[in-house]
């Protein structure tokens, strides 16, 4: 998957899979990834993008992440997944 995550109120950039060059992994519904996540992507096929916005208590909460994301922050994220590798395969 790639991502790109702002903030809501300022639009400001806080991380991007794209700068890395780099596609995120994860396992969808294991709570590897914050709840909007685990809730807003499910569903998804490959090659499909999606625009999520998340509120805070499905995010990073009153505690906010790191430097850039305050408590309380709304995020918005821009995703597109690239694949999809089942483990029961």
């Amino acid at each position: 998957m790639h991502y790109t995550g702002t903030i809501y109120t300022t639009g400001k950039k806080f991380d991007s899979s794209l700068d890395r060059s780099t596609p995120f992994t994860f396992t969808l519904g294991v709570g590897e990834v914050i709840q909007g996540w685990d809730r807003g992507l499910m569903g998804m096929c490959v090659g499909e993008k999606r625009k999520l916005t998340i509120p805070s208590g499905l995010a990073y909460g009153d505690a906010g992440a790191g430097h850039e994301i305050k408590g309380g922050d709304t995020l918005v994220f821009q995703v597109e997944l690239l694949d999809i590798e089942d483990k029961d395969l």
